[in-house]
């Protein structure tokens, strides 16, 4: 027999209002972490355990082993992790638990993974040679690959891009990141006359042209879809490359693997990136090592060709 609802997850209630309104979590992190606590209280309502918070640390390290027997990653099982440390940390601080059982449990090893980026190539021969379509439609797909390439925003931020955060006079776009982090990213003259012309086209397709209206519109004036603009980056992704990954977070890995192979300063893209620190930057460092070692291999009489 189910527990009642209002017992059963009052607590995880609070906790994702936490998540949402304190911490300012994406919707889409905040979805993740719910679905992985309510997965997790499934699993203890198989062994009677009415409440979350009630978990311990040998019921949640059968649940890790059960996942991965399963099948599941170990990206995804350390994800299901996260959560249940963050619902520990809330429910002790308000004072529904006494211990954090999280503590005690080390997170499986997950593999490294090197980025997936275009070469510069395959960039070249997208911004210059591609036919693009006609008219509004061909202007918003070029200006969402360009603006995705050329600043590395995330898909959501490019999304939430309003009319009033493009300032062409002085070359900016303010970006809204995670969290509700703003960060001010400088744009090129040539993205700049783009822009210019995308806002004069724009008023054509009837889109309300309030600061606060969302910049990028189809040819109704209505604001983008996440799943087209995911579509249609892969679409022209696949043309430069052969690649399994070409989503919009490629063009991230993308701007930042070129920025540094070009001489940029790792803080400098840390700050153009938005990221809260400089370890999740670090990581774009080992695809100029590696070009550099097969370069060195390649090159010299010892390298090892």
């Amino acid at each position: 027999m189910p527990f009642p609802r209002s017992l059963a997850v009052m607590l995880l209630d609070r906790y994702v209002d936490h998540l949402t309104y304190e911490k300012r979590f994406s919707p889409h992190t905040v979805a993740a972490y719910r679905r992985d606590l309510e997965q997790f209280q499934t699993f203890l309502a198989g062994f009677e355990v009415e409440r979350l918070q009630q978990g311990t640390d040998k019921t949640i390290r059968r649940w890790m082993m059960q996942l991965m027997e399963e099948g599941v990653g170990a990206r995804s099982v350390n994800r299901k992790l996260s959560a249940l440390r963050g619902f520990f940390r809330f429910a002790r601080l308000v004072g529904e638990a006494e211990a954090d059982p999280t503590a005690l449990l080390d997170p499986p090893k997950t593999p490294k993974r090197l980025p997936e980026f275009v070469e510069e190539k395959g960039m070249e021969r997208l911004l210059d040679e591609v036919e693009w379509p006609p008219g509004h439609q061909g202007a918003t797909e070029r200006l969402i690959i360009e603006l995705l390439y050329q600043t590395g925003m995330r898909l959501a931020e490019l999304l939430g891009l309003a009319v009033g955060d493009a300032d062409l006079r002085r070359g900016t776009l303010r970006v809204m990141g995670k969290r509700q982090k703003e960060r001010i990213i400088p744009i090129g003259p040539e993205l700049v006359d783009r822009l210019k012309a995308y806002l004069v086209g724009r008023t054509a397709t009837g889109a309300a042209d309030a600061m606060a209206a969302p910049l990028l519109v189809d040819a109704g004036g209505e604001p983008l879809a996440r799943r087209s603009v995911q579509r249609l980056v892969s679409r022209y992704l696949s043309g430069v490359t052969t690649q399994r990954k070409r989503s919009p977070h490629v063009l991230r890995h993308t701007f930042a693997t070129h920025m540094l192979e070009h001489g940029a300063d790792l803080n400098a893209v840390k700050e153009l990136l938005g990221h809260a620190n400089l370890a999740a930057t670090q990581v774009y460092t080992h695809n100029t090592v590696e070009k550099l070692r097969k370069v060195h291999a390649q090159a010299h009489p010892r390298g090892g060709k």
